[in-house]
């Protein structure tokens, strides 16, 4: 009695020393957090951290997520979870200067409404008109406001740059101006043939999220003092007033970013395809300015690269390798480079040849092609047909050429300037040169879809990644450039995937066969249907009788194997299941026990070992 008292005592006093730490704990380390994600998925950047440290006015966030319309919604909510627990982090990081406010939105409430006055996205969810809120609100000491309408679960690993992006609209007084020269429709325009309205590019709705886009007119003299950064977009024509303004914007440390394309693709003046000439109306270079610091691009040339070449629709309707579109990988992307770094891919379209010779300034290149690239008449484009033909005359080369390339460095006023004045400083040169504009469009690196009637864009290349880190890097802030792209939360099964991959090679290889053994068995039997009738009817002869039956066997037995394959892939997932639940129902605690039990223990021979050492 005794000795079953003592041991109910013992639990007794073992909860309540759990429910004590659990208390401590919570009130002690609160904030204390462990991010054991591969990668630190729960843990900020240091580009966050330095937007969160500049916060001099406190900023509310408002996050609205609605409870009761996501009950359903299981992949919803854990991606909710993912965006509490990273706002919480930012909180705690910001020593008070962020105050957040969780908001469930319940139906014909005032949080609705502040949510619809606040232009958040609200998506339909049920069939009785149930409609969903996802998003964030920031409000700053001016009461500027910013918005995520919709946290959309496809762009998890955007998140914590769209947050951090929308602290940092809210830290900035004014936006940066960035002047731009182009002879492209890149913005929203209203289009003077048909007055209708055309939405521009969205490389360019991306940057103007965070800067200020000033157009400068082709006639222009000057360029605003306000402007820190000029992007240039296939600039075909620069007259020497305009030339003269760039260089002077140069003296004054102003940075460019330049596209220029041998063939512009996207240029609407260009010629018509049934009316080939040479395409010089669709080139544009900047070779006035860069040709004298041993920076050119090579006139009427395309870059050819039978490596990277993306298949396109053939003449024929057959998929077929275009040696003019290119899809860069890693490998073509300079890592150490910030407008480039942790990009995956970027695709060219006619991108031009960089040719670089005695450079006054240092050249980084920052895209290049594969080593069996080479030079493409222009003129081959003009005139194409079927991308198939671009092979017959391509000869490869041996070294990658530069598709885009960094200019930065000091040179002589004398180099900036044709008549500088006297004693005028050397000037720093920062420049970015793509031989592409193509890479800008749409076309080439994303797809704009409706989403419960918003247009989402969803990018599947990262061209627009590209600009703006460009940007970024010459006329913003650096500190979003590291957080553009983070791991993603939901993690894949590869090695399900490896299993079904596996399988799937297996089922099409069994799959061949039985499809050419069929077309072998329909070809003689339309053989004997020519050769053996008999008042119009087929009559088989008792071999090619045996022959069909054959073949019948034949069939069922390689199905009998489709069916194995199959059978045998859901035994493998099923194995793999039921292994990691064992892991996680029984090995762990066990182990955690063991461990537990050996701390003990260890305790226990610790106290003995002091006892008899008193």
């Amino acid at each position: 009695m005794n000795s079953n008292l003592k041991q109910l005592s013992t639990a007794v006093v073992a909860v309540l020393v759990f429910a004590l730490l659990l208390l401590f704990s919570s009130a002690f380390f609160k904030g204390l957090r462990l991010d054991m994600t591969e990668h630190k998925l729960f843990t900020l950047s240091s580009g966050s951290q330095r937007i969160i440290e500049s916060i001099e006015e406190p900023i509310h966030l408002y996050y609205f997520f609605s409870e009761e319309s996501s009950r359903e919604l299981t992949q919803l909510r854990t991606y909710a979870d993912r965006v509490e627990a990273l706002l919480d982090e930012y909180v705690s990081l910001s020593n008070g200067q962020l105050i957040l406010t969780q908001i469930d939105p319940m139906p014909f409430s005032e949080a609705e409404d502040q949510a619809d006055g606040f232009g958040l996205q609200k998506v339909p969810v049920g069939s009785a008109g149930e409609v969903l809120y996802f998003g964030l609100v920031g409000s700053n000491a001016l009461d500027n406001t910013e918005v995520i309408g919709f946290f959309q679960p496809d762009r998890e690993t955007f998140l914590e740059y769209e947050i951090s992006q929308l602290l940092f609209r809210l830290i900035q007084i004014e936006k940066p101006k960035i002047g731009l020269i182009s002879s492209l429709p890149v913005r929203d325009r209203v289009n003077p043939e048909t007055f209708r309205s055309e939405p521009g590019w969205q490389a360019l709705g991306e940057l103007e999220r965070n800067f200020e886009i000033v157009d400068i007119a082709e006639d222009a003299e000057t360029i605003d003092s306000g402007v820190s950064l000029l992007l240039m977009i296939h600039p075909k024509t620069v007259p020497d007033a305009l030339q003269a303004a760039i260089r002077a914007f140069l003296m004054r440390q102003g940075a460019i970013i330049a596209f220029v394309d041998p063939l512009a693709e996207m240029d609407q003046a260009a010629p018509s395809p049934m009316m080939p000439t040479l395409p010089q109306g669709q080139a544009s270079d900047l070779n006035w300015l860069t040709e004298d610091w041993g920076v050119a691009l090579r006139a009427q040339q395309i870059v050819g690269d039978a490596q990277l070449a993306l298949s396109v629709t053939g003449q024929n309707g057959t998929p077929t390798r275009h040696l003019g579109i290119l899809g860069l990988g890693p490998t073509e992307l300079n890592p150490l480079e910030v407008p480039t770094a942790s990009l995956e891919s970027i695709n060219v379209a006619s991108a031009g040849l960089i040719d670089v010779f005695e450079p006054k300034l240092t050249v980084t290149p920052l895209l290049s092609s594969s080593i069996y690239a080479g030079g493409m008449d222009a003129a081959q484009f003009q005139i194409m047909r079927d991308p198939s033909d671009l092979q017959k005359t391509f000869v490869p080369g041996s070294e990658a050429v530069s598709i885009a390339v960094a200019l930065s460095g000091v040179l002589p006023a004398s180099a900036v300037l044709a008549d500088p004045a006297a004693g005028a400083a050397p000037v720093g040169i920062n420049l970015i040169l793509v031989s592409d504009t193509d890479v800008l469009s749409d076309r080439l690196w994303v797809q704009v879809q409706n989403f419960f009637g918003e247009p989402i864009a969803t990018a599947w290349a990262d061209n627009g990644s590209f600009l703006v880190n460009s940007v970024e890097h010459l006329a913003g802030s650096a500190d979003l450039i590291s957080i553009r792209s983070r791991g993603r939360y939901s993690r894949p099964f590869d090695v399900v995937q490896d299993l079904k991959r596996g399988a799937e090679a297996r089922y099409s290889q069994s799959a061949a066969l039985l499809q050419v053994e069929l077309a072998e068995t329909e070809q003689r039997l339309l053989e004997l249907e020519a050769q053996k009738t008999t008042d119009g009817l087929l009559t088989l002869s008792p071999e090619q009788t045996l022959a069909l039956e054959n073949f019948q066997d034949q069939k069922l037995s390689i199905r009998k194997q489709l069916r194995e394959v199959r059978h045998g892939l859901d035994r493998d997932i099923q194995g793999l299941g039921a292994n990691l639940k064992l892991i996680n129902i029984a090995v762990m605690p066990v182990l955690l026990t063991v461990l537990l039990g050996l701390f003990v223990g260890l305790r226990r021979i610790r106290s003995r070992e002091l006892a008899d050492a008193e």
